[in-house]
C-alpha cells in the first residue's frame, strides 16, 4: 500500500510532466507573459521554482549524506544566479533542475522514505520525507497553475495534488490571510467542498482558521475543492473562478478574496 511520501512523490511526477510540456514549447514572448502571480511573468514563476528545487535538492542532498543543511547564504546565492538569467534561461533551467529533484525523491528507497529527517531550514526541527515533499508539491502545484493559465484562464490546480494539500492548507491561514480586511466583523462559515468531498468550518475573526464542521454556521461556502486551494493563496480572482463557487451569509466572495489576497 502506498505511503503519504510515496503518493506524494508520485504527484510531484505528475506535476513536472505536465508542465514540463508546456514549458518545452514556450517562446520568448511567451515567457514574458503575466503569470497568474500578480507581479510575476511566467518566467519568473519557473525561476521561483527553478531555484526552489536546487535549494531543496541541497538540502535533501545534506540529509542523505549527513553534510550541514544549507544556509541563508546558500539560499541567497542561488537566488541571485537565477535572478540574473534571462527568460529562456529560466525555462530551460527549471526543466533541469526540478527534474533533478523529483528524481532525487523517487531514488530514495522504501526504508529511507521512511526514516530520512530533512533540516528545511525555515522550521524548528527536520522533517520526515513526506512533509519535506507535501511542502514542496503545494509550492509547485499552485506555481503551476500560476503557468498554465497563462495560457489558460480555465485552466485548474492538477488533480493528483488536491487531495493530498487539502488537510494541509489550514496551517498555511495564519499568514495567508488578512483578517482585518473585515473591518471587525466576525462569522464561522460551513466550507463545504466536492472533487474531492471535504467538508470543514472556516473561521473570519481577528485570526483566520479551520475548525469542525459548525452545526449553526453563519453561512456557508460551497466550492470545488481546487478553487478553495486558489482562494486561500489569492488565485481565485473574477475570470478565474470557476462555476459552483457560492458563499450564503455576512460574507461575499469578493470579502473572501480581499481576506485571502495571497503572496
Amino acid at each position: 500500500m502506498p505511503t503519504p511520501a510515496d503518493e506524494i512523490i508520485t504527484a510531484l511526477r505528475a506535476g513536472h510532466e505536465e508542465l514540463a510540456a508546456l514549458v518545452r514549447d514556450l517562446k520568448e514572448d511567451d515567457l514574458i507573459r503575466p503569470s497568474g502571480a500578480s507581479e510575476w511573468q511566467v518566467s519568473q514563476v519557473l525561476s521561483h521554482l527553478g531555484s526552489g528545487a536546487e535549494i531543496g535538492l541541497a538540502s535533501l542532498t545534506a540529509a542523505r549524506t549527513g553534510a550541514p543543511a544549507p544556509d541563508g547564504d546558500f539560499n541567497r546565492g542561488v537566488w541571485q544566479r537565477w535572478d540574473a538569467m534571462s527568460p529562456a534561461e529560466h525555462a530551460a533551467g527549471f526543466l533541469t533542475t526540478n527534474e533533478r529533484l523529483v528524481e532525487a525523491y523517487e531514488a530514495l528507497d522504501a526504508d529511507t522514505r521512511a526514516t530520512l529527517r530533512i533540516d528545511m531550514g525555515f522550521l524548528p526541527e527536520p522533517v520526515d520525507v513526506a512533509t519535506s515533499a507535501r511542502f514542496r508539491l503545494s509550492e509547485f502545484a499552485l506555481h503551476q497553475w500560476d503557468v498554465e493559465v497563462a495560457f489558460n484562464r480555465f485552466a485548474a490546480v492538477t488533480p493528483q495534488a488536491v487531495p493530498l494539500l487539502l488537510d494541509h492548507v489550514g496551517g498555511m491561514l495564519s499568514w495567508t490571510s488578512q483578517p482585518q480586511e473585515l473591518g471587525g466583523r466576525e462569522a464561522t462559515l460551513l466550507l463545504r467542498l466536492h472533487q474531492p468531498e471535504r467538508t470543514y468550518g472556516l473561521r473570519l475573526g481577528e485570526k483566520v482558521e479551520l475548525v469542525n464542521a459548525p452545526e449553526q454556521p453563519d453561512g456557508e461556502l460551497t466550492a470545488p475543492a481546487e478553487a478553495w486551494l486558489r482562494l486561500a493563496v489569492g488565485r481565485l480572482g473574477p475570470a478565474y473562478t470557476p462555476d459552483g463557487v457560492q458563499v450564503t451569509g455576512p460574507v461575499t466572495v469578493d470579502d473572501l478574496r480581499r481576506v485571502f489576497a495571497g503572496f
